[in-house]
């Protein structure tokens, strides 16, 4: 399991980053666009216009051919959640038998419930489903600047050598095979960050942004612990990691978008994964009787069920407990 010729599907921003990264690994890289025109550019410019100033590792061939996947060895879904379907039936054809398909975005699948591995394992029966996750940018991991993530996968030796093929002194991914609990960090975590958002857009201080992390990351743990999820993964990258980054930076799309409603905009939620996953998330968690009350309030929020200054006032006389 050398896994030394690497397919990105998805040629935005994360998407690109990921191939210079993979590329500065020593692998050989073929970086899949399906816009033509984008595919000329990158072929034309060796840069992204999502990532300015960056050049694209002289590794990496850009191609509009899926024929072009087939070579490889591994494949790395590098667009949106709620897209990732109709990447994976894409590439169906010309998957070989066996090859590690790692979905490089967090959220879970809207009308299914699905998580991330679950669609791959479902439209890819041959492939072994693996997950890329943790507190990351795209600019950061374009530019090379140090970033530690986790990598999940079934198979402790296959998500070792994933890790391995992968992994270069600034990019460090950690390996596990709690693949799920990986799964729900990154899902929910986007939903906290838009929380987090309205904390900021709204200026309610820095005592009230660390109460929204804390609380949101009780919120998380106890999703995590109703499907499945080892402790330590939701303690660690993939978990409180990337909470933590994702709360705390308008660099995060989720983070953005909570800013906008809490200064009173109606912005397009379209490019935030948390707009996508909050009301699939509270669904499962009523399934499960967890109770995730700030999950809910951003839920009712972006349904326009509920005014940022309900959802507050709803948090804010919520009775006295204790903690946990």
């Amino acid at each position: 399991m050398a896994f030394d010729r690497i397919a990105v599907v998805g040629a935005g921003a994360w998407g690109t980053a990921l191939a210079s990264c993979v590329a500065r690994a020593g692998r050989d890289v073929t970086l899949w666009a399906r816009d033509a025109a984008a595919v000329a550019a990158l072929v034309a410019t060796r840069e992204s216009p999502r990532l300015p100033g960056v050049r694209l590792d002289p590794r990496v061939a850009a191609t509009g051919a899926l024929a072009d996947v087939a070579q490889a060895q591994a494949v790395l879904l590098a667009v949106p959640a709620q897209e990732l379907r109709v990447a994976a039936r894409a590439i169906a054809p010309h998957l070989g038998q066996g090859v590690p398909v790692v979905a490089c975005a967090k959220g879970i699948e809207r009308g299914t419930r699905k998580f991330m591995t679950e669609i791959i394992g479902e439209v890819l029966p041959g492939a072994r489903p693996a997950i890329l996750s943790g507190p990351s940018f795209a600019i950061d991991v374009a530019r090379g600047l140090p970033t530690a993530v986790t990598l999940a996968c079934a198979e402790d030796a296959t998500a070792a050598a994933l890790a391995r093929a992968l992994g270069a002194p600034t990019f460090r991914p950690y390996h596990t095979s709690d693949v799920r609990g990986v799964e729900i960090g990154g899902a929910a975590k986007n939903v906290l960050a838009i929380a987090a958002g309205i904390v900021h857009g709204r200026r309610l201080g820095a005592s009230a942004a660390a109460a929204l992390v804390t609380r949101g990351f009780a919120e998380l743990a106890r999703f995590g612990r109703a499907y499945g999820a080892r402790p330590e993964t939701l303690t660690g990258l993939s978990g409180l990691g990337d909470l933590v980054l994702t709360c705390s930076s308008p660099q995060s799309r989720n983070f953005s978008l909570g800013v906008a409603l809490g200064e009173g905009h109606a912005p397009d939620a379209r490019l935030a994964e948390g707009a996508f996953t909050a009301a699939v998330m509270t669904e499962m968690a009523r399934d499960r009787n967890v109770e995730m009350p700030i999950s809910v309030a951003i839920a009712a929020v972006l349904a326009r069920q509920l005014s940022v200054d309900a959802a507050i006032e709803s948090l804010l006389t919520r009775p006295f407990r204790a903690e946990g």
